[in-house]
């Protein structure tokens, strides 16, 4: 018994040293997990952020199980609903829809369409996909959900593919109609980067080979939020992605919602997607912006270093 005790301390040591080089073992991708906490620690909103890497294992999440307002971010989903019923037969991107003047000049919101076509005109289905997405025009938006009978359908068809954390009950005309209807259209980060990385990957064929090319083109071209997950890349880079933005409640100084997700292409070959939504936020444009352009900054060096 007596040198059981003695070596007793020895064997304490030993096995609190063994303990203590598994903790230093640090996933890589902690060191990115670490520069997106220290960017939003000192920021007055909530925050978001769902990462994947091309590998699939590379992943970041942050709130990302947390129900954030959309906003303008669901027209990707509207779009790549209604390319999945045009893959059905059920319509075609040449397809034209006629809208009039009375519907052009109903609203006020922001819609180039109708600012370029303020007595009304006939549309092709591609044209309005891509003022919707690329330009997030509200009134292409609204016209499309009509086209696929309500925002419902855009939701039930994403829980379908198996995207459950996802709600859309509004179109753009209700939402913007009352403050509090924007958080009825949310999604959480993970099911945001979840749902780009389904149709992205395409591994289970939801679009067909043009329409695949036709809604990541449309993407790459999109003209909103500039100073967001583009915002500090190298000018070069490649960047499919889809804005989302409320105005600022005058009341409470609250901006509801600074969204933007996509994919970030790499000039090595691979990607990441990222999904970074802003939401109950204080501070102002410049720096909600200003959020999502470090995270995405900082994703891209951690990317460009892995896979170097």
């Amino acid at each position: 018994m007596m040198n059981f005790l003695k070596i007793l301390p020895l064997l304490l040591i030993i096995a609190t040293g063994c303990h203590s080089n598994n903790d230093q073992e640090i996933d890589p991708i902690n060191e990115l997990r670490h520069k997106i906490n220290h960017i939003v620690s000192d920021k007055d909103a909530t925050i978001g952020v769902s990462i994947i890497g091309n590998n699939g294992v590379d992943t970041v999440s942050i709130n990302g199980n947390r129900q954030f307002p959309m906003q303008s971010v669901f027209k990707l989903h509207i779009g790549l609903a209604v390319l999945s019923e045009i893959d059905k037969g059920t319509f075609s991107l040449d397809q034209k829809i006629e809208v009039s003047k009375d519907e052009i000049l109903k609203n006020n919101f922001y819609s180039p369409l109708r600012d370029e076509n303020p007595n009304g005109g006939s549309f092709t289905i591609e044209k309005l996909l891509q003022y919707s997405v690329s330009q997030s025009d509200n009134l292409a938006c609204d016209i499309l959900i009509r086209l696929l009978g309500s925002p419902k359908a855009i939701e039930t068809y994403f829980k379908k593919c198996g995207i459950k954390d996802i709600q859309i009950k509004f179109n753009e005309e209700v939402m913007q109609s009352e403050w509090d209807n924007m958080y009825q259209n949310w999604i959480t980060p993970n099911a945001a980067s979840e749902s780009i990385r389904l149709f992205y990957k395409n591994e289970h064929q939801l679009l067909s080979k043009s329409s695949f090319e036709f809604i990541w083109e449309t993407c790459k071209a999109t003209t909103t939020g500039m100073q967001r997950i583009r915002g500090l890349l190298p000018a070069e880079t490649i960047v499919a992605h889809k804005t989302g933005t409320s105005g600022t409640n005058k009341e409470t100084g609250i901006t509801g919602a600074v969204n933007d997700i996509g994919v970030v292409f790499l000039p090595n070959g691979a990607y990441f997607i990222i999904s970074v939504l802003v939401s109950d936020s204080k501070e102002n444009i410049e720096t909600n912006e200003r959020i999502i352009a470090e995270i995405s900054k900082a994703a891209y060096d951690y990317f460009m270093k892995v896979n170097s």
